[in-house]
């Protein structure tokens, strides 16, 4: 079984190169993430032409994520129990954001998550994001059963090990290296659940994001913060696991690459 997982950075703006790498990489599950629309405005019909089933969650602005199946798609859940709301600058009451997503596909449960991404050590949207990787590990801890496996794929907006970021000196003081953050990930495998590592083509370490900025992605000045996290009958069955950097060259890229994962089942 070949799952993926892709922040996209806005669907509706990439839907011509999703459908192209849909039909190159032709991944039985894809987990989406950062879809930035409705669920209703996504688009079904692209990728429905091509054999997937589709379980969105998408309320518009910034968030929305998604699970694409060619294998079955059943037991959808939208939502982390007891998740807790964040409430923006502009708005007068705490929501829920759509960041998660769950689906049973092909006898797989698998969640597709997009963390928050905390801003900055001390504002309240880090607060938030630690509250958020909390009911993510509830969730998870409730689900997972030695009947079944299970793989929760994302952008967690973390990079579990100071080799996931290009320069850890660049990160002094900064979100996505800290370490409540990084505990948070490490409870999450304490669980059961092993991080799938890409292996290495171009580079040592396959980065899966690269701000836009001054050339970063050239430069390969990256971070692995798309991760996979799967149970052992999953992670002890890898065939092969890869970023495919060709995704994030060209025309109107996200600035996140897809992470590919060939498990044997």
């Amino acid at each position: 079984m070949r799952i993926a997982t892709w922040n996209v950075n806005s669907v509706l703006v990439r839907v011509p190169r999703l459908v192209e790498w849909l039909g190159i990489a032709e991944p039985d599950v894809l987990c989406m993430q950062e879809l930035k629309t409705t669920s209703e405005l996504f688009p079904h019909a692209a990728v429905e032409e091509l054999g997937y089933e589709v379980a969105a969650y998408g309320t518009g602005r910034w968030n929305g994520v998604a699970i694409l199946s060619r294998v079955g798609i059943d037991d959808v859940q939208r939502g982390l129990t007891g998740e807790p709301g964040f409430q923006p600058e502009d708005a007068m009451l705490e929501a829920n954001e759509p960041r998660a997503v769950g689906a049973t596909c092909g006898g797989v449960r698998v969640w597709s998550v997009y963390v928050p991404n905390g801003r900055e050590v001390g504002h309240a949207h880090y607060d938030y994001k630690l509250a958020w990787l909390d009911a993510l590990h509830t969730t998870v801890a409730a689900e997972l059963s030695p009947d079944r496996p299970f793989a929760v794929l994302g952008d967690f907006n973390i990079a579990p090990t100071d080799e996931d970021v290009w320069d850890i000196k660049d990160f002094a003081g900064l979100t996505h290296v800290t370490e409540p953050e990084r505990a948070k990930l490490a409870a999450l495998r304490d669980l059961g659940l092993h991080d799938v590592i890409p292996r290495g083509m171009k580079y040592p370490t396959n980065y899966t994001y690269w701000d836009y900025r001054a050339g970063n992605f050239h430069k390969n000045l990256g971070m692995r913060i798309d991760l996979c996290y799967a149970t052992a009958d999953l992670a002890e069955h890898v065939e092969d696991a890869y970023v495919d950097r060709e995704a994030r060259k060209g025309k109107l890229p996200s600035d996140h690459a897809p992470v590919v994962f060939d498990f044997k089942r």
